[in-house]
């Protein structure tokens, strides 16, 4: 519940999250076995998983058509295997630091083992984002959008947060183990040494990592709200469609505020370029004439490269000069293709394909793009688009930030296009806009983002929302953006720093281990 405001408001949700992991720190440092550790954990991580991923059953269940039992059964059976990272994590804490948990320990004891529990989560949350592709949503970073560790993320990115929070979690719990006087005093060191990081984290938000580049422009987000069940009827495509230029083409509300750039989301045009008639793409060409603006628009692009054909889930840009026959040909001005694909929902994991035909979910097979690719140079900004969850990576996101030999300047301008229309007015709008705002603050770059259903916003360079729409409605936001240039320490290293810490702190944990307590004490309340 820490992981996007509703039923919390945003500013507990950093405080919620830490005392969440508190708890279950509290349990594993006192738990009689290891075994018991990972039992603590496990119960944990799959309630957290279970509740924070209950908007996967909606798109399964209503807009998949998957049977009921089998959508529910699928949510627990993610939420069990994402669970297993909690797992690692409690267990390897609990075992490095078994010997020294029921001793009068000294200060540099008490934080080595708050570290130790901070080094084990920050490596599950790392591994959690890594492997098979990847799956990093509910983070714990993300609880600390505002707060006083946000400042940290042009550091050290999300995992930075991760590794902080955990530690704050870890001094809380020891704090509470503590049974006596002296070691009060010790543990209390750990939560003392978490304030300063957090006094610090005050201090760095008074840090610019960035500065503008070249003028502002004004930016038109549009949010159609066309229903799921409805985006990919034939009957009722061509609806949604008319929806969308009726939104695109408004006049502005103010004479000299007319939009430089109108953004649309992804997957507006619901077909592949080929098999939309010309004259929809000629209604395009005419919008973008009539408001003298350049349009950016998710749509499925077919092609043929190298005599093999290719499908993929793409970002394209136009102005009126763009030739119909370009349009047609998906070989656009500007084009980006998505390159980290959703697994099962963009591209099916080997030996699931049974599971993936038992929904009917459209367009769910997808070539792969570069990961960095050629950014669209719009109104002397450099614009680099990224698509649905793509924005979850970080590590990924920094890559367009950087300057590229091959590809150019990197972008000044975050753009995340979205349908999240699969998932009903749930958690997900809201959680995945506290991610896009993780984005802005390592990067120090404004996001836009252009949603079918929510939430479609505009996030400055520290991670302020400066506009939003109401999830659910439909709309335009018409917006001044300014974009940014410079690098952050977080898009220069990367995760390299907090990795390399967390190993280095694990190194000294299982040295640790190695060695005798200095002063035994009888066990209580094992």
């Amino acid at each position: 519940m820490s992981f996007a405001p509703g039923p919390f408001p945003t500013w507990l949700l950093p405080f919620v999250q830490i005392f969440s992991l508190a708890f279950l720190a509290f349990y594993v440092f006192r738990a009689a076995t290891v075994r018991k550790a990972a039992l603590y954990g496990f119960i944990f991580g799959l309630a957290n998983f279970a509740l924070g991923f209950y908007w996967l059953y909606i798109s399964m269940h209503e807009y998949g058509g998957m049977a009921a039992w089998l959508a529910g059964a699928a949510v627990l059976l993610l939420a069990a295997v994402e669970a297993v990272f909690i797992v690692l994590a409690a267990t390897v804490a609990r075992w490095i630091s078994a010997r020294h948990l029921q001793v009068n320990c000294s200060f540099g004891w008490q934080l080595l083992i708050a570290a130790v529990w901070a080094s084990c989560w920050t490596l599950a949350e790392w591994l959690r984002g890594t492997l098979f592709t990847g799956f990093p949503w509910l983070n714990v970073g993300y609880a600390h959008v505002e707060g006083v560790l946000a400042s940290w993320a042009p550091l050290l990115g999300v995992y930075g947060l991760v590794w902080f929070a955990s530690f704050a979690s870890a001094a809380i719990a020891l704090l509470a183990c503590a049974k006596d006087t002296t070691n009060d005093a010790r543990a209390a060191v750990g939560v003392g040494c978490a304030i300063v990081v957090g006094l610090l984290g005050i201090a760095l938000g008074h840090i610019d990592w960035s500065k503008a580049q070249g003028d502002p422009i004004i930016v038109r987000l549009v949010q159609g709200n066309v229903p799921q069940s409805e985006k990919f009827d034939p009957e009722l495509m061509q609806q949604g469609l008319a929806t969308y230029m009726r939104l695109a083409a408004l006049p502005p509300k103010e004479a000299d505020a007319s939009p430089d750039l109108i953004v649309l989301p992804e997957t507006v045009v619901p077909l592949f370029q080929d098999r939309v008639a010309p004259q929809v793409w000629q209604q395009w060409l005419d919008i973008a004439r009539e408001r003298d603006a350049r349009i950016l628009m998710g749509a499925p692009l077919f092609d043929r490269r190298d005599g093999q054909e290719r499908y993929t889930n793409s970002a394209i840009s136009f102005d009126a000069t763009t030739p119909l026959a370009a349009l047609i040909a998906g070989i656009p001005d500007m084009r980006y293709d998505k390159q980290h694909l959703v697994p099962f929902g963009e591209f099916v994991p080997t030996g699931f394909r049974w599971f993936v035909e038992s929904m009917h979910i459209p367009l769910g097979d997808f070539d792969r793009g570069r990961v960095r690719q050629a950014l669209f140079p719009i109104k002397g900004q450099m614009i680099s688009p990224n698509i649905c969850y793509e924005d979850v990576f970080g590590e990924e996101i920094i890559q367009s930030v950087r300057d590229s030999e091959v590809w150019g300047p990197g972008a000044t301008l975050l753009v995340n296009m979205s349908n999240l229309g699969w998932f009903g007015d749930s958690w997900a709008l809201r959680q995945h806009l506290q991610i896009s705002r993780m984005r802005s603050l390592e990067t120090a770059r404004p996001m836009i983002r252009a949603t079918n259903t929510g939430m479609t916003a505009a996030i400055d360079a520290k991670g302020n929302i400066r506009g939003v729409l109401s999830p659910m409605t439909k709309g335009v936001l018409d917006v001044e953006v300014q974009g940014t240039t410079g690098l952050t320490p977080y898009v220069r290293w990367g995760n390299a720093p907090v990795l390399a810490w967390t190993f280095l702190v694990l190194v000294l944990g299982l040295l640790m281990r190695r060695r005798e307590p200095a002063a035994q004490m009888a066990p209580a309340n094992l």
